[in-house]
């Protein structure tokens, strides 16, 4: 299957791809919400819920253009390349899950994206209200892996 024609499949099969998908993918974060499948050996990622996408989807591109600045970026209108986008989703919600539940501090994961963005819906009634200053720090200073050492 060519690349064309394995994304058109993709976008049939897959209506409400889900905005969190390399973090989830990358087992660095996970949610209620989500449903996993295979397509020509590649897991992809859906969401069971069309307003939950809608609030993911918000936070997320407000997230971005957030983190433009401390990614290095001047324009940011769709996803980023791959690891500046792993650390936007993965850094961001951990970053989120670390201001709501500083007890957690320590943890390496987010157990559940969709019940923080909601816990952080009831806290600051909206996604533009969000501490958006704490989770760019939090997207800087993630790493998707550890450095090797030579």
């Amino acid at each position: 299957m060519d690349e064309d024609q394995y994304r058109s499949v993709y976008r049939e099969v897959n209506a409400n791809r889900c905005v969190f998908e390399k973090a989830l993918n990358n087992r660095r974060c996970d949610c209620s919400r989500h449903e996993r499948f295979l397509l020509a050996t590649r897991e992809a990622v859906g969401c069971k819920s069309e307003a939950s996408l809608a609030n993911c989807t918000v936070f997320l591109d407000t997230l971005r253009e957030k983190s433009r600045f401390a990614l290095r970026e001047t324009l940011i209108d769709g996803p980023l390349p791959h690891n500046k986008e792993l650390k936007v989703q993965a850094g961001g919600t951990l970053a989120l899950q670390q201001h709501l539940f500083p007890e957690q501090t320590a943890a390496k994961t987010t157990q559940d994206i969709y019940e923080l963005v909601n816990i952080a819906l009831s806290k600051y009634a909206n996604i533009a209200d969000f501490p958006y200053g704490e989770l760019v720090k939090g997207v800087v200073h993630y790493e998707s892996r550890p450095k090797r050492g030579k």
